[in-house]
């Protein structure tokens, strides 16, 4: 089958993709060269009783979960319609910022509705790429015949409605998941027309292995993130400090800074500065994490030609003299694994304080689900609600028996016995009115209040009447206290 993309984009209840949900969902197949292929998808997700959308997401999107009722599908039914219309072989699945916020809210719904998370994203040829860093390197190394925005204070910015605006694209609703989609093939289309080269060289290194090819070959690389000050155009000259020892990712030094002031420091003072903390007003530790299955932006210091080191501000024999000084000190590399031993260690107690405990729809990442129990999931999706019950005990990992009711609940309310649905109606309680005044009942109706205040900004006749259809929203699915 020929390669295509698929260009898709969501909007969201909220940013956190363990507690927020899909709204909308849109996408558009293209061929190769980014001519549409079949018709586009625009898909609305049906809100479920147990999640309180972020007002601001809602003020944003102006969907509300009344909408989604009336014109949505449920979880379930978008995932059989996404493995029968869109999940085909030697798809590249793209999106502008999509494999740090759309492949992770993709993740977490697959995750709860019984669906293997990944598969999508590597099976039958398939692959993922990302145009936003597409035009983070663009800007930086080959700008040319493309307008590059700047925000309201005159600072560089990537976003996608600023991109399209100096370039006259069509982009007219902007955070409607169809047009972001739309606008996202326009801008890549433009960097593909102008700067042919570095587009095809970033679509062909997408893929993990590719990368870790690119690492092996190249000692010091340029490398595009957002981790990097916009200043420098969000990229920089960084030195591979090879394997992260926690993670299938690589440890990288930005070469901007020199070693000298790192060097000594003690593992825990390492710690320190990687945590970094504005208000400390400490030198952030310029030590990142590469993971080559996220389409790092990289390039090999050979095409950082003058022209972009003079706009960068790279000054290459500092480059090399700061690197020389890591070969130098390798000792530094082994102190910081020492440093991120110590501050995994606070993480986990600081994450054991806070975590949820028994919030199942966020334990994607706790383990690997075994081949057990993947060959049940498809079992669990084509099975009447009546039949899950019985599959609940074949299953070996303790989160997906937990997971079960709640995915009948969700997607199947009416086929819950009088016993089930006290147990769901249980679940809800806890779930939104659990904690008091912190609950997150009481944390929604705060900050919908400070909306309505215009704590926020001036509200608009149509802000008031989103805001109106979230609270009565939430009065209609609030359990009895």
């Amino acid at each position: 089958m020929a390669q295509t993309l698929y260009f898709y984009d969501l909007e969201t209840s909220g940013v956190d993709p363990r507690n927020s949900r899909i709204m909308q969902f849109a996408g558009q197949r293209t061929d190769i060269n980014l001519r549409p292929v079949d018709e586009p998808h625009n898909i609305l997700i049906k809100q479920t009783d147990d999640i309180l959308p972020d007002p601001g997401a809602v003020l944003i999107t102006g969907i509300t979960p009344q909408m989604t009722l009336a014109d949505g599908v449920t979880e379930a039914e978008f995932v059989k319609f996404f493995d029968q219309e869109i999940n085909k072989p030697d798809t590249i699945f793209v999106g502008f910022n999509s494999i740090r916020f759309d492949d992770e809210f993709m993740r977490f719904l697959f995750w709860r509705n019984f669906h293997d998370s990944y598969e999508w994203q590597w099976k039958d040829g398939n692959s993922r790429w990302d145009v936003l860093d597409l035009s983070r390197m663009t800007r930086a190394l080959r700008p040319q015949g493309i307008k590059w925005p700047v925000d309201s204070k005159g600072k560089p910015t990537n976003r996608l409605e600023f991109l399209t605006s100096v370039n006259k694209i069509s982009h007219a609703d902007a955070h409607d998941a169809l047009a972001d989609v739309k606008a996202t093939i326009a801008v890549a289309n433009l960097i593909k027309k102008n700067q042919p080269k570095i587009f095809n060289y970033l679509l062909n290194l997408r893929t993990k292995k590719e990368v870790e090819k690119f690492l092996n070959q190249n000692d010091i690389f340029i490398y595009s993130s957002g981790k990097y000050p916009g200043e420098f155009d969000k990229t920089t000259v960084v030195a591979n400090l090879g394997k992260h020892p926690d993670n299938n990712g690589v440890l990288v030094y930005d070469l901007r800074h020199e070693p000298a002031e790192f060097i000594d420091l003690k593992p825990k003072e390492i710690a320190e500065l990687w945590q970094y903390d504005r208000e400390k007003k400490l030198v952030p530790l310029p030590v990142k994490s590469l993971q080559p299955n996220r389409c790092p932006a990289v390039a090999p210091l050979g095409v950082l030609d003058a022209a972009a080191q003079k706009r960068l501000k790279i000054d290459l024999d500092q480059i090399k003299k700061n690197h020389k000084a890591l070969l130098d000190n390798p000792e530094f590399i082994g102190k910081l694994h020492d440093g991120l031993e110590i501050l995994n260690k606070k993480r986990a107690e600081q994450t054991s304080l806070i975590s949820e405990d028994g919030d199942v729809d966020s334990a994607l990442y706790d383990n690997f689900v075994d081949n057990q129990d993947r060959r049940l999931l498809e079992k669990v999706r084509s099975s009447d609600p009546e039949d899950m019950n019985d599959i609940a005990g074949s299953f070996k990992d303790a989160r997906l028996k937990r997971l079960l009711p709640l995915y009948k609940a969700r997607n199947y309310p009416k086929s819950l016995s009088d016993e089930e649905l006290v147990s769901w109606e249980n679940f809800r309680k806890e779930k939104l009115l659990g904690g008091g005044k912190n609950s997150r009942f009481a944390q929604f109706s705060e900050q919908l209040s400070r909306y309505a205040v215009g704590e926020f900004g001036t509200l608009s006749d149509k802000d008031k009447y989103l805001l109106e259809e979230l609270r009565l929203y939430a009065e209609s699915i609030l359990p009895e206290s």
